[in-house]
């Protein structure tokens, strides 16, 4: 059972416990040890902490022969948004593919597999599903993270996602409350704000975090962005009236409330980590997540400090501390009770962790709901120059900055699955307002495949198109984004994703058309 150290007050235990930071390397560092035995409640896990399936278990493992109750979290969404599979991209398409398939009982299946393989390696809270309508379709930073513009489509598909992953004894956090998806902003470079009056908030933004407190979701986690008709002084995170009056009030939500990352510019640039972090759990926030960017010990130190400081001063109520490190140790109690299974290295479903090869759960990667999914949300448009590709293409990568929520060492496109279906595909990847021209010289006279991610929201890509099409009317133009313009080129691909399976659904369908 959990010991804590002898010698820590409650005060500072309980400042401990609403922390999830994260560390670095492939196994727990002592401090971290360390802090566990002091009353740490929760680590999160990300990409530079994944290596194998067996590490991922021997880590978790380890943290629990130091606290057998510590909430290990991830930020897992499946699609673009992968840590589990960080180096080879995932096996489960993401919200956007699963909004175009809608079919709610496939949702929450891919939710419960994805469920059952974090926690067959310990991991029993996942920062996921993202609840964001995608209203704005220029948004950079939600996007194919988000099930669609339909709030109807979008409330259901979320509902369905928390009891799929709940399923499998992983605690759900549904994102990013109140709403993420009208705004035009990058909540890690600044602060976004929403300025839609409350009636569209109401029936638009609040509906789906509606249907994911009616699930049972475990956790909810705030956004780092300014909505006037809430609050027109604090951002959601630091907002009592958003997170008190209206999430835990007004909407009855009584689980934990975890804030997004702490380190992000629109919170630290403005009031610091520190001050940030005492104001959010004051708001009513219950868990403070800190460590994608900053990942060491003296920052736990620095915040543990700043809230027994802040309850000291009378900045911060003691009881309001105490009440959100209750809600912690209160989760991380729920998700011991729904573990049935020993972490093992069984993160792939045995299947295997090369880049084009499958991860299906048995041998027969067509019965992996990972890949079904992901071939359902295919849209194929045969335009007028339609040619089956027979030989070797030329995969042409349009390539955009990745937001930092993605990553830029995750792997996309579809070159990787093509050259296995067709030996001697070639690639490049291209950028800017050269892109166009360079990709042709490179491709020489292979036919192109031309591989594109919002293609609407990127003026050099959409000419890049331009130039390709108009010298070569044959190309195939895949759109791994949120497709927006109408379907361009002999054959127009919509995978409504960017994840490894995703790109394999395409290039079957490019081999096979």
């Amino acid at each position: 059972m959990t010991t804590i150290a002898s010698g820590t007050d409650t005060l500072t235990r309980d400042a401990l416990a609403v922390l999830q930071p994260g560390f670095t390397g492939t196994s727990a560092p002592s401090w971290l040890l360390r802090r566990l035995g002091e009353g740490l409640a929760s680590v999160g896990l990300f990409g530079r902490n994944i290596a194998t399936p067996a590490q991922v278990a021997a880590l978790t493992a380890q943290l629990r022969a130091e606290r057998d109750d510590v909430l290990v979290a991830i930020d897992e969404e499946g699609g673009d948004v992968t840590r589990l599979e960080v180096r080879t991209g995932s096996s489960f398409p993401g919200n956007h593919a699963l909004g175009a398939v809608d079919d709610t009982a496939l949702t929450e299946a891919v939710a419960h597999e994805l469920g059952r393989r974090l926690a067959a390696c310990g991991v029993n809270l996942n920062w996921a599903p993202s609840a964001d309508i995608n209203s704005n379709v220029d948004n950079p930073v939600i996007g194919v993270r988000s099930f669609g513009a339909d709030t109807s489509l979008v409330a259901r598909h979320t509902a369905a996602y928390v009891s799929g992953l709940q399923s499998a004894g992983v605690a759900a956090c549904t994102k990013h409350f109140p709403g993420h998806g009208d705004t035009a902003v990058d909540s890690h470079h600044a602060m976004p704000r929403i300025d839609a009056e409350l009636p569209v908030l109401e029936s638009r933004e609040l509906v789906p975090f509606r249907a994911a407190i009616e699930a049972g979701t475990r956790a909810v986690m705030s956004a780092h962005i300014l909505v006037p008709a809430l609050d027109p002084v604090h951002p959601a995170t630091l907002s009592r009236r958003i997170l008190t009056g209206l999430l835990r009030e007004e909407l009855g939500y009584d689980g934990l409330i975890v804030t997004d990352g702490m380190e992000m510019q629109a919170i630290s640039a403005t009031y610091g980590i520190e001050r940030g972090s005492v104001l959010a759990i004051a708001a009513g926030a219950d868990a403070i997540c800190v460590g994608g960017g900053l990942s060491d010990e003296p920052t736990v130190l620095r915040l543990r400090d700043a809230l027994v400081a802040a309850v000291r001063s009378g900045d911060l109520p003691e009881e309001r501390l105490a009440d959100a490190a209750a809600r912690v140790r209160a989760l991380a109690a729920w998700t011991a009770s729904t573990q049935t299974t020993t972490p093992s290295a069984s993160v792939n479903g045995g299947g295997t962790s090369e880049r084009g090869s499958s991860s299906a759960v048995g041998s027969d990667a067509r019965t992996d709901v990972g890949l079904v999914a992901a071939r359902r949300a295919l849209k194929v448009t045969r335009g007028a120059h339609f040619a089956p590709v027979t030989e070797a293409p030329y995969v042409a990568a349009l390539t955009p900055v990745a937001n930092i929520a993605v990553g830029d060492e995750t792997p996309w496109g579809v070159a990787a699955e093509l050259r296995r279906l067709l030996p001697g595909t070639e690639t490049g990847s291209f950028t800017g307002e050269r892109a166009g021209a360079e990709a042709l010289a490179a491709a020489g006279s292979r036919r192109v495949v031309a591989v594109v991610r919002d293609a609407h929201r990127h003026t050099w890509m959409a000419e890049a198109l331009d130039i390709l099409l108009a010298a070569r009317p044959d190309t195939v133009v895949v759109e791994m984004g949120v497709p927006q313009s109408p379907p361009r080129g002999a054959l127009h691909i919509a995978t409504h994703g960017a994840a490894r399976v995703c790109g394999l659904a395409a290039a079957e369908a490019i081999a096979g058309a």
